[in-house]
């Protein structure tokens, strides 16, 4: 089991991909993604087109998640929890970090 602290780097999906590529990390299970974030934004999947739903946020929000890197790729599936009890949810595009913000990623190789 690995864990990647994705913490000052900006936006943690950029961060993880460049990260995985420097480690050589091809295909993992992401067993858990948590943290929080300063901002996010996920996509939901419509049957037309799967990327079309998009929700993006500027709250803080509490980040928790599970997924894979495949072929280097990460493709990590979230619920972002939001001030007041909200919560989003879907495939995480971007999110955030730093400061006191940070996600933790822990991966099995495959």
């Amino acid at each position: 089991m690995e864990l990647i602290i994705l913490g000052d780097r900006g936006d943690a999906m950029a961060a993880l991909a460049e990260i995985v590529k420097e480690r050589g990390i091809t295909n993992a299970a992401v067993v858990s993604c948590v943290g929080a974030a300063r901002s996010f934004t996920v996509s939901n999947m419509k049957a037309d087109n799967p990327r079309e739903a998009v929700h993006t946020s500027g709250r803080l929000a509490e980040v928790a998640g599970n997924g894979e890197i495949r072929d280097g790729v990460p493709n990590i599936h979230v619920t972002c929890g939001l001030e007041g009890g909200q919560a989003v949810a879907g495939h995480l595009e971007t999110a955030e970090v730093g400061g006191p913000y940070s996600l933790h990623v822990y991966l099995q190789q495959l």
